[in-house]
C-alpha cells in the first residue's frame, strides 16, 4: 500500500532529496542556460537558493507541514539567487500558502499547492515568459491536479508529475525561439524537473526516481541532464557578447520598515513600471515590509535611487554579464583546446617508462618504492597533460594518499585509480577506453586492477622474521601483492616459488620485468626455469629497467 500523506519531516527530506539530484547536475544546467542572456549561472543560482531554503528547514524542523514549508519559503526568499532562484522561490513561497495550516498533505492538496506556487511566481514576473520554468510549473500543476483526482498514491501521483515535467521541458524550445536556435531546453525548467526527480526518488523509496511503466516516453538514459545539443560547447557560444543590451544583474533587499513615511508610499505596479524603462528580467516579490528586487538593467544608479526612496538597502549585487559572458567563453575555449582524458603514471625504469606511454600514459612521473613523488610533483605532472579529465596511477601503496591530495590542488578533475603495483598500473592503462565516460573507465579500471596479481623479487637488507618466515641478509625475497611469501640464497629458486603462489592454473598470461642488475643468461635461465614447471602459461619477458626488484611478475 503505497504513501497515503506526508508530514512537515517527510516534506523536509523529499526537498532535500531534489536539492541533492540538483546539486549533482548544476554544471548540466549552467551549460544549457540561454535566457533571458547568457550568463550561465542558473544552475548554480538554484542551487544555492534551494540550499539556502533547506538551511533554514535543517534549523527549525517541523513535523507540521504547512510551519516547514513556510520556513522553507522563507529560506529560499532571502537566499534567491539570479532570475531562476527567485522563481523557485515564488513557486515554493506559494506552496507553502496553500499548505498553512495543515500537518499533512494528501495528492489533492499537494496538487492544489503546486497550482498556487505557479499562480504565485507568475505574479512576480513582470513580463512572464512562455518556454520558461514558469511554463513547466505551469503545466505540470495542471496536469497533477488531474493525477489527483485519479490516485491517492503519493510515489504515483510524483512520478505522473515528473514525467509531465520533462514531456514540458522537451518542448520548451518549440515555445521560445531561441531555445531552438541554439539547440537546448529551458535552463530553469531542467533545473525544476532535476528537483522533481529527487522528489520522486524520495517517494519511491530512494530509487533512482525514473518513471516505471506506460508514463515514459523517452530512454531511461536521456532523463538526467537530458538537452537537445548535440555539441560539447555549451549554449553561451552560440551569443554574441555585443548583444547583452541590458548588462547589469542587479540583486537587493528594500526594506520599507526604516522609514514609514516612505514605505507607504510604495506601490509595485510604479516601481516595476519604473523598471522596465532600463531594464528586464524585472522580478518584484513583497514579503510584509521586505521587497526582494531582481533585474537586468541599464542604468543600475537610476534602479538603486529609485529603491532608495523607499527605505534601506541591503545584499545588493550588481554584475556586468558581458563580463561574465567574455569569460565564460575563455573558459570553453580552453576546455576545447583540452583532449577529453589523460593519464599520469608512477614509475621508474626506461623500459617501464616506455611501456606505459606506449599504451597511451600521456606522463610517466619518476618515482617507487624508495623515491615516493610529492603532491605537488603529481599536481605539476597532472598540469603538464592537455586533458580535462586526467587518471592518476600512483602504483605505489606509500603514494596513493599523495595522489589523493592532489586531487583538490587543480582545477582539472583527477581521478585517482589506487594502484599498489606496476603490474596493476599497466592493467589500468590497457582497459582505458577514450570512448566511454570518466565513470565507466574508472569502473573498468578499478575491475582489471582487481583481477592481477603482482609478484616483485627483491633482496634483504638485513636478517628478520616475518610470519615463521626465517630471512637473511642477502637473501633473494618474493612478495606477492606486497607481502613477503618466499626467501631463499638463491635466485631463480625464490623465482620459482614465488610464481609457483601466483599461478593457479595452466592458461594463464605471465608478464616478466626485469630489472636494472638483471644480465641477459639470467633472463634466459628464468624463461627456461618457467617452460619447464608452468606449462601452458603464456609468457612475455620485457626489459623494465627498475632498480631495486630484480624481478616484476604480473599473472593476469
Amino acid at each position: 500500500m503505497g504513501k497515503r500523506s506526508i508530514n512537515g519531516m517527510e516534506f523536509a527530506s523529499m526537498v532535500m532529496s531534489g536539492a541533492n539530484v540538483l546539486e549533482r547536475q548544476v554544471e548540466t544546467v549552467n551549460e544549457m542556460n540561454v535566457f533571458p542572456v547568457p550568463d550561465g549561472d542558473t544552475g548554480t543560482n538554484m542551487n544555492l537558493t534551494i540550499k539556502s531554503g533547506m538551511h533554514e528547514l535543517n534549523h527549525q524542523p517541523s513535523n507540521h507541514i504547512g510551519k516547514a514549508a513556510e520556513t522553507l519559503s522563507k529560506g529560499l526568499l532571502m537566499g534567491a539567487r539570479g532570475n531562476s532562484g527567485v522563481i523557485l522561490s515564488q513557486l515554493f513561497r506559494g506552496f507553502a500558502k496553500s499548505v498553512a495550516g495543515l500537518e499533512e498533505v494528501d495528492t489533492n492538496q499537494f496538487a492544489a499547492a503546486l497550482l498556487q506556487g505557479v499562480e504565485t511566481a507568475y505574479q512576480a514576473v513582470v513580463r512572464p515568459v512562455e518556454g520558461t520554468i514558469l511554463t513547466v510549473s505551469k503545466e505540470t500543476a495542471k496536469h497533477a491536479v488531474i493525477c489527483a483526482r485519479r490516485t491517492d498514491d503519493l510515489a504515483v501521483f510524483m512520478q505522473e508529475v515528473f514525467v509531465k515535467a520533462q514531456e514540458t521541458l522537451d518542448y520548451t524550445p518549440e515555445l521560445l525561439p531561441v531555445l531552438k536556435q541554439v539547440g537546448v531546453v529551458d535552463s530553469g525548467g531542467q533545473g525544476l524537473v532535476f528537483i522533481y526527480e529527487g522528489f520522486l526518488s524520495f517517494l519511491t523509496g530512494g530509487t533512482s526516481g525514473l518513471p516505471k511503466g506506460n508514463g515514459a516516453s523517452f530512454k531511461k538514459e536521456e532523463l538526467s541532464g537530458r538537452a537537445l545539443q548535440k555539441e560539447r560547447t555549451s549554449a553561451q557560444s552560440k551569443i554574441a557578447t555585443e548583444d547583452i543590451e541590458f548588462r547589469y544583474d542587479m540583486e537587493f533587499f528594500i526594506d520599507l520598515s526604516a522609514d514609514s513615511s516612505s514605505a507607504a508610499l510604495f506601490d509595485d505596479g510604479y516601481f516595476r513600471k519604473e523598471l522596465e524603462k532600463d531594464g528586464n528580467s524585472i522580478l518584484v516579490v513583497v514579503n510584509d515590509d521586505l521587497v526582494k528586487v531582481h533585474v537586468h538593467s541599464k542604468a543600475p544608479g537610476k534602479v538603486l535611487e529609485l529603491a532608495l526612496n523607499y527605505g534601506e538597502l541591503s545584499k545588493i549585487q550588481i554584475e556586468n554579464m558581458r563580463d561574465q559572458h567574455r569569460n565564460l567563453l575563455s573558459k570553453e575555449d580552453k576546455q576545447l583546446a583540452l583532449k577529453p582524458f589523460g593519464m599520469v603514471a608512477v614509475g621508474i625504469g626506461e623500459g617501464i617508462e616506455q611501456i606505459f606511454k606506449s599504451l597511451g600514459v600521456d606522463g610517466v612521473l619518476s618515482g617507487g618504492q624508495t623515491m615516493n613523488p610529492s603532491t605537488e610533483d603529481i599536481v605539476n605532472a597532472v598540469n603538464q597533460i592537455k586533458a580535462q579529465t586526467v587518471f592518476v596511477f600512483p602504483n605505489n601503496s606509500n603514494i596513493i594518499l599523495a595522489a589523493q591530495q592532489a586531487v583538490d590542488l587543480t582545477d582539472k578533475e583527477v581521478i585517482v585509480i589506487p594502484t599498489k603495483t606496476i603490474p596493476q598500473g599497466i592493467s589500468a592503462a590497457l582497459a582505458f577506453q577514450e570512448a566511454s565516460s570518466a565513470g565507466v573507465n574508472q569502473d573498468s579500471m578499478l575491475k582489471a586492477i582487481s583481477q592481477v596479481r603482482s609478484g616483485q623479487v627483491t633482496w634483504a637488507v638485513r636478517d628478520t622474521q616475518i610470519d615463521h618466515l626465517e630471512i637473511k641478509e642477502g637473501d633473494y625475497i618474493g612478495l606477492l601483492d606486497n607481502k613477503i611469501v618466499t626467501s631463499a640464497a638463491d635466485l631463480l629458486e625464490v623465482c620459482q616459488q614465488l610464481l609457483g603462489l601466483m599461478i593457479s592454473t595452466g592458461d594463464e598470461i605471465l608478464t616478466v620485468l626485469t630489472g636494472l642488475d638483471i644480465t641477459e643468461q639470467q633472463s634466459n635461465e628464468l624463461e627456461n626455469c618457467i617452460k619447464q614447471n608452468f606449462n601452458g602459461v603464456e609468457m612475455e619477458i620485457h626489459s623494465g629497467g627498475q632498480p631495486v626488484y630484480l624481478y616484476i611478475f604480473s599473472v593476469e
